[in-house]
């Protein structure tokens, strides 16, 4: 599946080790919403990135991607412990400059 640059170095990291949020990926002021929440800036991406690994122990595999108006839909399987897993994810990816400014994950 040909990725884009800042989206396969983020799914890539979710390979490697759990406290390795895939920060330079993603703009200093980059923008995540997952699970209700908003979490903004390089800072709050990495506690995010890092709770929910902890919490979930997930990876996602990339099945299917899209592009839809301005945005970059990847539909993944996510694989962890949670209930419902394994599960299939939208990731809406927003990119400008070669990074993530904002980054959607819902059903």
């Amino acid at each position: 599946m040909n990725l884009p640059a800042p989206v396969k170095t983020f799914f890539d990291a979710d390979k490697g080790a759990p406290d390795k949020a895939p920060l330079d990926a993603f703009a200093p002021d980059a923008i995540v919403e997952d699970e209700g929440r908003t979490h903004a800036g390089h800072t709050a991406i990495g506690v995010w990135w890092r709770a929910a690994k902890a919490q979930y122990r997930h990876t996602a595999e990339p099945c299917e991607i899209r592009e839809e108006q301005d945005r970059t839909l990847v539909r993944a399987k996510v694989t962890g412990q949670f209930p419902g897993s394994p599960a299939l994810l939208t990731f809406a990816f927003r990119l400008v400059d070669g990074r993530i400014t904002a980054l959607r994950i819902g059903a």
